[in-house]
């Protein structure tokens, strides 16, 4: 289907705009760093193998990474799961667009949808799991998957948008891969939002003032996604009673995912850092926005309880630079996309994700995209993620 066919197919109120998807991810293919390692990194690099009896995404020949299945809960026949049960499928199992750039820009061409930022899982979402492993394989692990996104983005004509993932545990390292990713296409970087449970000073130290200069230089937004580090134990949580069942476990931690990010934009508006770098982008990612209004509330509150010397309002300083991605939300969105700014707040589907809007995830916001005036609709719909990651607009 050509985008014309696409435009038709949208909902009455989306007629007209050029939609953006702020979060997408993508399942990574089984030869994505094979095919791409130095020979005497080839049995080391991330794989699937049998571990324990299992197949499972490990990195230096034994060490779990992931479960094997691809991280979809879209079947190939387009039916989807809501359980478990799709960490045993294999790769033939799920929709072909969650790793085929043709047929994912077939289903974004079917659903309306023009661009699609995506992120990763092998590694996390931050690139968390490389820890698991010496500096010179976890370098190079990352270094191969940034250079398979970028071959993804040019594959996909700039419709898909991979976030590049930083080697955060070396900030000079981070610095020079950001450049590189910058020169290779990418538009914006993922990063680990607890480095300090890894013996590194906290994101608010000067420690990594060069990395916000260079993401500055560079126009490349930090994106903050659930379950992007250490604190994200298992996908249920500690705190999911044990008599749920599986189902009502994966609702459980898909919901406590969210309010992580609460943790990770409470310590950086305490950190005041964002007032030193004023031009710093800043994004909360498959987080919705909800909380956030009240949370910015809160943090002004007790900042000032606590004689905490801001120069710049919490709801003042989010408007100039912190950005939030919703997609299940309907029944208030307007009112809070009005109240946090309608210029900070993007629309996502965390396609192919359990959690996702699929099927007919526009058909889902097209009530609520109704009740946005045109220009605010076009601004959370794609002008504000155009902007954000320097898409340009067909």
């Amino acid at each position: 289907m050509n985008m014309i066919g696409a435009l038709d197919a949208k909902p009455s109120s989306l007629q007209g705009i050029t939609v953006i998807d702020a979060d997408t991810h993508v399942s990574e293919w089984d030869d994505l760093w094979t095919s791409r390692a130095p020979a005497k990194f080839k049995d080391r690099v991330p794989q699937r193998k049998q571990l324990d009896g299992k197949l499972s995404w490990v990195i230096d020949g034994d060490k779990f990474l992931f479960y094997g299945a691809p991280c979809s809960s879209i079947r190939k026949d387009g039916s989807k799961s809501f359980d478990f049960d799709f960490l045993n499928w294999k790769m033939e199992d799920v929709h072909p667009g969650a790793y085929d750039v043709k047929a994912r820009i077939q289903y974004m061409d079917e659903l309306g949808v023009w661009a699609q930022i995506a992120y990763p899982n092998v590694l996390g979402f931050g690139g968390i799991k490389a820890s698991l492993v010496d500096v010179e394989l976890r370098l190079l692990s990352v270094k191969i998957f940034n250079d398979a996104m970028a071959e993804m983005q040019s594959e996909s004509g700039n419709r898909i948008l991979p976030m590049a993932l930083l080697p955060w545990w070396d900030v000079k390292q981070s610095v020079a891969e950001a450049e590189r990713c910058r020169k290779m296409g990418l538009r914006g970087v993922n990063i680990n939002s607890d480095p300090q449970f890894h013996g590194l000073p906290d994101l608010g130290n000067v420690h990594w003032y060069p990395l916000w200069e260079t993401c500055i230089d560079n126009d490349l937004p930090v994106n903050f996604h659930i379950g992007a580090s250490d604190e994200s134990v298992t996908w249920s949580g500690l705190g999911c009673w044990p008599s749920h069942g599986s189902g009502a476990q994966l609702a459980f931690g898909s919901m406590m995912l969210f309010m992580g990010n609460a943790r990770v934009l409470a310590n950086i508006f305490l950190s005041l850092f964002l007032e030193r770098f004023p031009a710093l982008k800043i994004v909360s990612v498959e987080s919705g926005v909800g909380w956030m209004p009240f949370l910015l509330e809160a943090v002004e509150y007790e900042m000032n309880e606590c004689k905490i010397n801001y120069t710049v309002p919490p709801f003042e300083l989010f408007r100039r630079q912190v950005y939030g991605c919703s997609w299940f939300e309907r029944r208030h969105f307007v009112e809070n996309t009005r109240i946090l700014g309608v210029n900070n707040i993007m629309f996502e589907t965390d396609f192919p994700h359990p959690t996702c809007l699929y099927p007919g995830a526009l058909d889902y916001v097209a009530e609520a995209a109704g009740k946005f005036t045109p220009e605010e609709r076009a601004k959370v719909f794609g002008g504000n993620a155009a902007r954000i990651y320097n898409i340009p607009m067909p």
